[in-house]
């Protein structure tokens, strides 16, 4: 299938010299970036959960090695529930598509929140992570129950956006990191790249714990720290080790299919 011509209806713009088509699903403003060349034979794709085009060198190596980029709009909703059936309806979408059945999935900052909550919602669907400097935990960030403050209006939305208080947050919230083991489970591969002097998403109570829990269950994981990096900058300046796990991982899927 030619997703250029399947997709005639949305719009088209250039992203990093690729074209990006732009249309909605769901009700959400959705982007689809097209590698030159045409896809690779397996159709490979990453979808990252928020900001599209931040800190995006990873996102422009796998373009540039044939993988098809993702992106939905819902911002503000922290990974929620109501989030996860937008993404629930995205993902069917992609397999109208034709494109890979398992998903690079790439989360930077709150962007943590999606991926490990759609993930463990389907780890059968789900190729690798790419977390970097994730929240793991809305108590964390931006609720401030840990070390950094609550942050204002975002914290306000995100217990409005789960339905609960600051009593339920306490007594009621399950972060992802209390269900990781499905993924380990599922053998679903994680690589986190964090600053050690973040003093927003902390790595301690965000990436650690979720790791620790991860590696107890037998997953395998890897973890790129960043001496002395605070929140901003995202990513590595070189991007290929990022990309090198997320083609490993695909590799690793499509030896057990064959």
């Amino acid at each position: 299938m030619d997703i250029r011509s399947h997709l005639s209806s949305w719009s088209e713009e250039s992203w990093e010299g690729y074209c990006c088509l732009c249309g909605e699903v769901d009700g959400r403003p959705c982007r689809l970036v097209l590698p030159h060349g045409g896809l690779r034979r397996d159709r490979r794709w990453a979808w990252r959960a928020e900001f599209f085009g931040g800190f995006a060198n990873a996102d422009a190596e796998l373009l540039r090695r044939g993988y098809v980029l993702a992106y939905m709009d819902v911002q503000n909703h922290y990974g929620a529930p109501k989030a996860m059936a937008h993404f629930d309806a995205f993902y069917a979408f992609t397999r109208s598509l034709e494109l890979h059945p398992r998903v690079a999935l790439i989360g930077l900052s709150r962007g943590g929140l999606f991926v490990y909550n759609w993930a463990i919602r389907h780890p059968e669907w789900t190729a690798c992570i790419y977390a970097d400097a994730p929240v793991c935990d809305i108590r964390c960030w931006p609720c401030g129950l840990r070390t950094a403050p609550a942050a204002g209006e975002n914290h306000e939305r995100c217990l409005a956006m789960y339905g609960l208080t600051e009593e339920t947050l306490r007594t009621q919230y399950r972060p992802p990191s209390a269900d990781v083991a499905v993924l380990a489970k599922a053998g679903v591969p994680l690589i986190h790249v964090c600053g050690d002097a973040d003093r927003v998403v902390v790595m301690t109570e965000n990436t650690v714990p979720l790791l620790q829990n991860f590696m107890a269950a037998g997953g395998s994981c890897r973890l790129i720290v960043k001496p002395g990096c605070d929140h901003h900058p995202h990513g590595l300046d070189d991007p290929t080790p990022i990309a090198d796990f997320i083609d490993e991982a695909f590799d690793g899927w499509s030896r057990q299919r064959g």
